[in-house]
């Protein structure tokens, strides 16, 4: 699958386009295999801290309808920002209320209504304008975001999760390197927001890799307005620095912390920027 196209003017620095369009159904497919064969015991297993499988399945079944509601259906009603409160606690605030409010409901129930919805959701990414304005995606200062990222994103967030849950069961990361390949991809587009804080002459250069066959590399350079992910020509690094795609995939999701990826990666040139791109991260947080 080609899963990139031509930018639009404006989210250059973003790098290329994503099209993971072809990939919610088959990950709404996986999603679905997986919830099917937990047994009461793993539903109860906590996948994230102070979320169990079942409270994850059902913050996953929110993110399913705010989507639809907002985007397809053009609702505007649901809860809105409490005085003084950051874009951070809304978010934490209304998924904890979601959750909250589906414990009562069973986890068979549960996995009905996600496939139901979930089907949804995969027929309405199938048709998206990938070059149209959607949200924003904070953690990669993008706001509004075109479409490409922001679908990019919310297919991050399902595979992410559902990678939670494989693990509080005891199931590793999935192998299929087609949903990693875009996964990673989407993630480290968050690089040049992560730099912006970092002082540099112009034409500093930095690239991170990720190993294996769903990995690459990507190369922030700071231009005059900022740093930027789109082709420059080659030119010198300042800093390299190289994981593995386990230890790419949970420090951007912090599953892991970014002391714990500078001790597993292979850093070359300036150890102050190769730490500062370390610090990462590809989620609301």
């Amino acid at each position: 699958m080609n899963s990139q196209l031509s930018n639009a003017p404006g989210h250059a620095w973003l790098g290329d386009p994503i099209d993971a369009r072809a990939l919610f159904a088959p990950e709404q497919a996986a999603l679905m295999a997986t919830l099917r064969g937990l047994s009461p015991a793993e539903w109860r297993e906590e996948a994230v801290p102070g979320w169990s499988v079942r409270d994850l399945a059902a913050h996953l079944l929110g993110d399913f309808y705010g989507r639809l509601a907002r985007d397809r259906d053009g609702h505007t009603e649901g809860p809105g920002f409490a005085p003084g409160e950051t874009l951070e606690r809304f978010i934490h605030r209304i998924n904890q209320e979601w959750v909250d409010a589906h414990r009562r409901v069973s986890p068979p129930a549960l996995t009905d209504t996600l496939d139901l919805v979930g089907g949804q959701i995969v027929r309405f990414y199938e048709t998206v304008d990938l070059a149209a304005p959607s949200l924003g995606v904070s953690w990669a200062g993008a706001d509004p975001a075109p479409m490409w990222l922001d679908s990019a994103r919310d297919f991050t967030e399902y595979w992410t999760h559902r990678q939670q849950i494989r693990h509080a069961v005891g199931q590793d990361t999935d192998p299929d390197q087609q949903f990693l390949s875009v996964v990673l991809d989407t993630f480290m587009r968050a690089l040049p927001h992560t730099l912006r804080v970092v002082h540099a002459p112009a034409g500093t250069r930095i690239q991170v890799g990720v190993d294996g066959p769903a990995g690459g590399t990507w190369t922030a350079t700071l231009a005059g307005d900022g740093w930027s992910l789109a082709e420059q020509a080659a030119g010198h690094l300042s800093a390299t620095v190289r994981w593995d795609t386990e230890t790419a995939w949970q420090l951007c999701t912090r599953g892991i912390q970014p002391a714990t990826a500078v001790a597993r990666a292979r850093i070359d040139g300036d150890r102050e920027l190769a730490e500062a791109a370390c610090q990462i991260v590809s989620i609301i947080y």
